[in-house]
């Protein structure tokens, strides 16, 4: 698995993971070997200290693996039988194999924890290995967990482990027979989590609260300790289970402590400068979220007893202090809320009275119902009020009178923030007395409310919720409840829409924020008493679709009946708003909080039965997420905590409510959305904006709406339409517009809709309003039209149901398993159903001609400004299709077009009449054939291919007939008429197509020719204009023009429409366009270059089906084109021309093409017009070539027989070119099972023939130098070092373009240059070193990361044994650097050949020992990665090596007298001691991230050679200064495996001693 720079040749990591976990187990375990060493090689990569590109990668590879082999072993061992085959047993996992991987993935996952991309990961991976082996898994992720919980300088190092832990919950807490002692863990974890909850750290505080909330969700917090005594039948592990259980209740009491201290904390005197916001921050909100789950999930999961004392806690806490109600009072009032819906009698019983009675003494003083700012401690008090009562509804009643008169007292307040809590309250009161809703969310059924002598609640400790008996406790509103609600609706909602009424008549008395206040209220009673309102009524909207099937909506029973005795406030709401938003309009526009307000209500009326869509979208996200960090999907079969799947059932009820009733588009709705559409195009932005996205979803809710609402929005865009402002103009545009995910009114899926808004569209150019000096205008018009390009899907035209459909439905409709309940249809029936669709296939056609005419009227308008024409011509090239042939004015317009000024509209004719071209190609029979009989072996043939199970791929006797065979080109009429053609590349070469169908003889065909009276009308339009001279050298003048200078290319549109001409009109036009042709030939500039190309490639393409007459003429004439244009050729146009030949010979049988492949052939290396004419004929002759790919072989021999004496090319270009070339030419030489050797060039015979001509390099010493040909030097002159040197360059051109594009890695051949690319290979990189080096060790570098193949190892090995025997130390050095990334590459190839590690080994070995210092250290450095991957292992007789050549002894220093020549060559000792260091330094340097018990042995041998001579001495104090980098940070942990004398000498290495001492 590579991680590579491209995204192109690394594999997608989700694809390699299942294909490696398919592998393990079996009987060989040789996948599972090859994983190990694959994770023990690339185990440091993951250390945190590691951090690049590649982490990304890998980490994904940690994620997914176990997830794959958890999903295997799912579908081994738990999952139902189903129709997948079943796996058998031989092939199944065994317990050893899961062990093996799981061991095998450890360390990198341990080490991935702390990773710098985030421990997410990791945390996946060990969840997923937890399930398969916890007792492996959790103890050394406890280990790392317990020391980062102490730890105050390393917070990323808790929030890691945490999150890891969280994953790993389950499995740890659940026990099991595997790791027994697992939940023992979980107390002293929950305890130490404490100090987590920290106001200054927010990711520290978050994830606290996430771990202990996960490992609550899954254990009951209840005291058992009484059990050590009631009962005898416990094991050691449930009493140590019990008596730690008495500290629960110390738990909860300390993390309520630690939460007050974080509210306390958060004030916003504490948090907030006095100009600051008021509002939440972001992180404070999730906190409060944190804070408010974490403690009510800690109150549902623990007992009674314990439950008291916290609430006693909490409500002391909340009533001794008064709180903001912006920041801490939401967090506190959060935490009383959790407590009064975990047991609501005892709870509501403290709070209402207290805060009842708090704010009636308040409010005694009537002064303080008008004050604008009002007293903290009545707000403080309403907030609690507000939160406690989202509580089960039946244990309200209670209270009501209380409450009521409350509500009464504070609905009225003057002050907005005390009226919006208590409309808060009055929501929460109707909601929790209405809604159906689960009561309790207790892990266990029934709760922990049982003796301990019966039930022992430590047994269900990570028990998963049972699915059949999830015995949930619903609240469903009882007839008291709904009275009570409509009691409160009665006595506060009534009046307040008497007021606004009054208010809308234009009666006095109602400032602007009484109105504001009235609305808030009437809001919040809808919002509270949605599920009691039925949907509003009014008749369905008629006539809007015509359909045979009933079109009304089901309605599904959805746990309550709507009283339809009483009042129903949802239309008495509307028809109030309605009256008031008129109202406004008229005399208030400007008041638009009130517009806001409106807006809201009008949303809730049409959608809100009890929840938003927003809301339960983020519940279900959550709720997801939650799931997949506690699923276990080893077992499967949806076994979640019983907390989930409640949960799972609660989203489903309200997903039933959210889409079941009310998607009939009634008149109410009618009037509803007729004024969302008055609001969208209203003055003021906000309000347009807010209007916009409720009428959106609107749209995407009513049936069929658009059609009645398009034309209302179109009124603002008619340019006869007086009196719409800008503002309207802008507001209509954006409705037509929609949001991004909802439905686009101007590209419904609909004849009617799209006829009325493309053409509106157009046209409202037209409109006074429009003004294209507005950025937003224009900047509307262009998503409009690039949102209807990028969405717009071809609507149908034909509905024509097939018989055999037909005749299926029927069976259908009679069988008994189901019986359909509507009876089967008569024969008139069907008749009539008959006729109506044929009726609709005709208005179909009927429409798209009306919409076609409608837009070319819009374009020939002369007002129209060209911003629109521009917009009406990119919808009408959106109408063409393939099964309707556009209207003829429409073909006439296109083509017309191609001469318009504007190059973007003649852009669009090009592609629109190349597509007419493809309406207009009339259709050629086809017969079908047998290859077997063509070539003329058929029984025989046919046999062997049976015989060989049908697959032989290559060249085989079957195929040869369809190959490039000179002596048998199709030269006349006859044979030409005899030839079968087959045009697509791959028939034949692998297998033949079931039915080989070619096309019949000519005379079967469509007339050649056709006279123009003959010719259909839109074929006499095309006609007319090309023949016309006029028109044709407009046409070319435009299109030899530059585009834009540098990066113009060949346009394959204008292609299509050059092919699409010769194709249905065969050579009708090339009189005309002959001498255009020659003249653009001759012409060097190359945009008229392109020009001809283009047409030339169009012609070669579009003669397919000429007569040989024409087609022979046709290339008398080309021929000579193309030799001109290639004498002609710039640096501009090569690319183009090359493209051209390519193009023409795509698809295209290559005996059809010989004239071509002949031309191209003649000597394309002369040396005539310069180097850069040959190397572009090269190129375009190869990219003629390397389209027919394996059909050629003949013309690639020849090409190859040419080349070769060329090879010595004194050109770089040319070298190059022929290098790639060459690549080309062997491009087919593959050698894979089941493959024929190819009669192409074969790679290994030319390499043979190569490497002979090269010996005078490989004989002899002496360096290489690059020839530089000389003026005078001649022919005869250059010897054969000179001529190979040269052969060399373009051999190594050669194996560089071939390396990245052939399909197959080096053969054994080409690794016979090996030697004599190492003899040139420069160490160094620099630029400054001349070509031949410079490719030399680019293609080194090459062939060292290609793939070996295990019979080649031995040779390559040879041969670096060789060149290491080399007297250049240049060679030496770069062997070292070649086997580096040669192993890498191909490490599991080496690592399962031991002849090959020993023989790798060897050579290092034998290289630390050389006379160049640079090769020594290059040698260490070779060495210290073989180990650090594990290639190598650190071996006794290696340390022993080592240590024995250390001891080598020096000689003595002689006295050297003063002046005398220093002896620079090292003695034999001294390299060979030096060896012995370097090999020490390199077992040091291998292990960067720990200490193996060798390392502190080896340290102290090293230490002893600190003063010797140099160099040794700078490879003591390298080594050590690089040990100490490294293991710093862990240096704690490092230090115990040393003895203290060991560290003492360390510690003098490592400390540099002081200046001062």
């Amino acid at each position: 698995m590579m991680v590579s720079r491209y995204v192109t040749n690394a594999y997608e990591i989700g694809h390699v993971v299942l294909w490696i976990s398919a592998l393990l187990g079996g009987p060989n375990k040789q996948a599972q070997v090859q994983l190990s060493g694959l994770f023990n090689s690339i185990t440091s990569f993951f250390h945190p200290s590691n951090h690049g590109r590649w982490l990304m990668k890998l980490m994904k590879l940690l994620q997914r693996l176990p997830a794959t082999v958890v999903r295997r072993l799912h579908r081994e061992r738990y999952r139902k039988p189903t129709w997948l085959t079943p796996v058998p047993d031989s092939h199944k996992l065994s317990e050893q194999d899961i062990t093996d991987f799981v061991e095998s993935m450890m360390q990198p996952v341990l080490l991935g924890m702390f990773s710098k991309t985030g421990s997410l990961d990791a945390a996946q991976a060990l969840q997923n290995l937890a399930l398969m082996r916890p007792e492996l898994v959790i103890p050394p992720v406890l280990e790392k967990t317990y020391p980062a919980m102490e730890t105050l300088t390393e917070p990323h190092q808790l929030t890691a482990t945490l999150s890891c832990m969280i994953g790993v919950a389950r499995s740890l807490v659940s026990g099991g027979r595997h790791f027994p002692e697992g939940p023992t863990h979980m107390l002293p974890l929950l305890m130490r989590a404490l100090p987590g909850v920290d106001p200054n750290d927010f990711s520290k505080c978050m994830i606290t609260f996430q771990f202990i909330a996960t490992f609550v969700t899954l254990v009951p917090l209840v005291d058992c300790s009484s059990a050590l005594h009631e009962r005898t039948d416990l094991t050691q592990v449930e009493r140590e289970l019990c008596s730690f259980s008495a500290e629960f209740e110390d738990f909860v009491l300390q993390f309520m402590d630690r939460c007050f201290a974080l509210i306390d904390s958060s004030t916003l005197e504490q948090t907030r400068e006095e100009t600051e916001t008021e509002k939440m921050t972001h992180l404070e909100s999730l906190v409060e979220l944190g804070l408010s789950s974490t403690f009510s999930t800690i109150l549902t999961q623990c007992s009674l007893d314990i439950f008291k004392v916290a609430l006693e806690k909490v409500f002391n806490f909340a009533t001794t202090n008064i709180f903001e109600t912006r920041v801490s009072g939401r967090m506190v009032a959060d935490m009383c809320r959790a407590a009064s819906k975990c047991h609501p009698e005892e709870s509501l019983k403290l709070f209402v009275p207290h805060c009842c009675n708090a704010i009636n003494q308040i409010a005694v003083n009537e002064e303080v119902l008008n004050e604008e700012e009002l007293d903290k401690e009545l707000l403080w008090n309403l907030q609690l009020l507000s939160e406690v009562t989202r509580v089960d509804g039946d244990k309200i009643l209670r209270y009501r009178s209380q409450l009521v008169q409350i509500l009464q007292l504070t609905l009225h307040l003057k002050c907005k923030q005390g009226y919006t809590l208590a409309c808060n309250l009055l929501h929460h009161i109707l909601r929790s007395t209405v809604l159906i809703y689960p009561t309790e969310y207790c892990s266990v059924p029934g709760g922990f409310q049982q003796p301990t002598g019966d039930y022992l609640p430590i047994k269900d400790w990570g028990r998963p919720g049972d699915l059949w008996n999830l015995d949930i406790h619903w609240h469903v509103p009882c007839v008291e409840e709904t009275s009570f609600a409509f009691y409160i609706l009665d006595l506060i909602l009534q009046p307040e829409l008497q007021r606004l009424q009054r208010y809308a008549q234009g009666e006095p008395g109602m400032s602007r924020d009484d109105v504001l206040q009235s609305l808030a209220i009437v809001q919040h009673c809808l919002l509270g008493a949605g599920t009691l309102l039925p949907p509003l009524k009014g008749d369905p909207v008629p006539e809007l679709v015509h359909s045979t099937v009933n079109l009304d909506e089901t309605s599904l029973y959805t746990g309550m009946a709507y009283d339809e005795s009483r009042e129903n406030y949802r239309d008495a709401i509307c028809s109030v708003m309605r009256k008031l938003l008129h109202y406004i309009l008229e005399h208030s526009e400007d008041d638009t909080k009130s517009l806001f307000s409106i807006i809201k209500i009008i949303s809730d009326l049409m959608h809100f039965k009890g929840s938003h869509k927003h809301e339960f979208d983020s519940r279900w996200k959550s709720f997801s997420l939650v799931k997949k960090s506690m699923e276990n999907r080893l077992h499967g079969r949806k076994q979640h905590i019983r907390a989930l799947l409640i949960d799972r059932v609660m989203l489903q009820h309200e997903l039933r409510k959210l889409t079941v009733e009310g998607c009939q588009y009634r008149s109410t709705h009618q009037q509803l959305m007729t004024d969302l559409l008055r609001l969208t195009t209203s003055t003021y932005s906000q309000v347009r904006s807010r209007a916009q996205s409720v009428f959106f979803s609107a749209l995407g809710t009513y049936n069929f709406c658009c059609r009645d609402l398009i034309p209302h929005v179109l009124e603002f865009l008619k340019p006869d339409a007086s009196g719409v402002t800008q503002q309207q103009f802008k507001g209509a545009l954006y409705c037509l517009l929609g949001n991004h995910s909802g439905v686009c009114l101007a590209n419904l899926h609909d004849w009617d809709c799209i006829a009325l808004t493309w053409p509106a569209i157009v046209r409202s150019g037209l409109s006074s309003a429009m003004s294209l000096e507005k950025p937003s205008i224009v900047r509307l018009f262009d998503d409009l039209a690039d949102k209807v390009h990028r969405q717009y899907e071809t609507i149908g035209i034909d509905f024509s149901i097939p018989e055999e459909c037909h005749r299926v439905a029927q069976q259908l409709m009679v069988t008994s398993s189901p019986l359909p309940k509507e009876p089967v249809p008569s024969e008139d029936e069907v008749a009539d159903g008959l006729k109506r669709q044929e009726l609709k296939n005709s208005e179909s056609v009927e429409k798209y001609k009306r919409l076609v005419g409608d837009l070319l009227d819009c374009i020939s308008n002369r007002n129209m400004p060209w911003k629109f024409e521009h917009i009406s011509i990119g919808f009408l090239s959106l109408l063409l299709r393939d099964d309707h042939q556009l209207p003829a004015p429409a073909v006439l317009f296109f083509v017309k077009s191609l001469n318009h000024d504007s190059l973007l509209i003649r852009k669009v004719a090009i592609s629109a009449v190349a597509g007419i071209m493809k309406q207009l190609k009339r259709p050629h029979k086809k017969l079908p054939v047998s290859p077997f009989e063509l070539s003329g072996m058929k029984e025989s043939l046919e046999g062997a291919m049976k015989e060989s199970n049908g697959i032989i791929a290559g060249d085989r006797p079957d195929n040869r007939w369809l190959q490039y065979h000179s002596a048998t080109l199709p030269r006349s009429q006859k044979d030409w008429d005899d030839c079968t053609f087959v045009e697509k590349t791959h028939w034949g070469y692998y297998s033949w197509p079931r039915n080989l169908m070619m096309y019949s003889p000519p005379e079967e065909q469509p007339k050649e020719n056709m006279p123009r009276e003959e010719m259909t009308e839109r074929e006499q339009i095309i006609y007319d204009h090309f023949s016309d001279p006029v028109f044709v050298n407009q046409l070319i003048e435009f299109l030899s023009l530059e585009d834009r200078k540098g990066k113009d290319k060949f346009s394959p549109r204008r292609f299509c429409l050059f092919k699409g001409l010769f194709r249905n009109f065969h050579d009708a036009f090339l009189p005309l366009l002959r001498p255009h042709m020659e003249r653009l030939v001759a012409d060097s500039h190359e945009s008229k270059q392109r020009c001809v190309a283009e047409i030339i490639s169009g012609l070669i393409r579009g003669c397919k089906h000429w007569s040989y007459t024409k087609v022979e003429s046709l290339w008398a004439l080309l021929c000579p084109l193309i030799r001109t244009a290639l004498s002609n050729i710039t640096i501009e146009t090569y690319a183009d021309w090359g493209t051209c030949i390519a193009t023409a010979c795509e698809s295209r049988d290559p005996r059809k093409l010989h004239w071509l492949f002949e031309m191209l052939m003649e000597s394309p290396v002369t040396g005539e017009g310069g180097s850069f004419v040959d190397a572009c004929r090269l190129y375009v002759l190869q990219g003629g070539l390397a389209q027919q790919e394996w059909r050629v072989p003949e013309l690639l021999h020849r090409l190859l027989q040419y080349l070769e004496p060329k090879l010595t090319q004194v050109y770089k270009n040319v070298r190059e070119r022929i290098g790639s070339v060459l690549t080309y030419i062997f491009m087919i030489d593959v050698n894979l099972p089941c493959i024929q050797p190819t009669t192409s060039p074969r790679i290994a015979e030319f390499t043979l023939r190569i490497v002979s001509q090269l010996k005078p390099l490989m004989e002899g010493d002496e360096e290489i130098q690059n020839h530089v040909m000389e003026e005078n030097e001649g022919a005869g002159e250059q010897d054969e070092r000179t001529q190979a040197i040269k052969l060399l360059k373009t051999v190594l051109k050669w194996q560089i373009a071939s390396a990245g594009r052939s399909f197959s890695t080096a053969l054994t051949e080409q690794l016979q240059l090996l030697p004599l690319l190492f003899k040139i290979a420069p160490v160094e990189n620099d630029d400054s070193y001349d070509e031949l080096k410079r490719d030399a060790k680019t293609c080194l570098s090459l062939m060292s990361q290609g793939l070996l193949y295990p019979q080649q190892i031995p040779m390559v090995l040879s041969t670096l044994q060789e060149i290491a025997g080399s007297s250049s130390w240049h060679a030496r050095y770069t062997v070292l650097t070649y086997l580096q990334i040669m192993v890498f590459y191909n490490l599991f190839t080496f690592m399962s050949d031991q002849a090959a590690v020993d023989g790798v080994r060897a050579l290092v070995i034998q290289l630390l020992e050389d006379e160049q210092l640079e090769v020594r250290e290059m040698a260490a450095t070779t060495l210290s990665g073989f180990l650090q991957c594990n290639f190598l292992s650190m071996a006794d007789p290696m340390q022993a090596h080592f240590e024995a050549l250390c001891k080598t002894r020096l000689p003595k220093k002689r006295k050297r007298e003063l002046g005398s020549v220093v002896d620079t060559i090292p003695s034999a000792d001294l390299v060979r001691r030096h060896a012995g260091v370097l090999g020490l330094s390199a077992c040091i340097l291998s292990s960067p991230y720990d200490v193996p018990t060798w390392m502190p042995q080896l340290l102290m041998d090293l230490s002893a050679h600190l003063n010797d001579t140099q160099p040794i001495e700078m490879t003591v104090k390298k080594t050590l200064s690089n040990f100490r980098r490294t293991h710093h940070d862990n240096w704690q942990e490092h230090k115990q495996q040393f003895t203290d004398d060991q560290l003492l000498v360390l510690t003098d290495l490592l400390v540099s001693p002081c200046y001062y001492a």
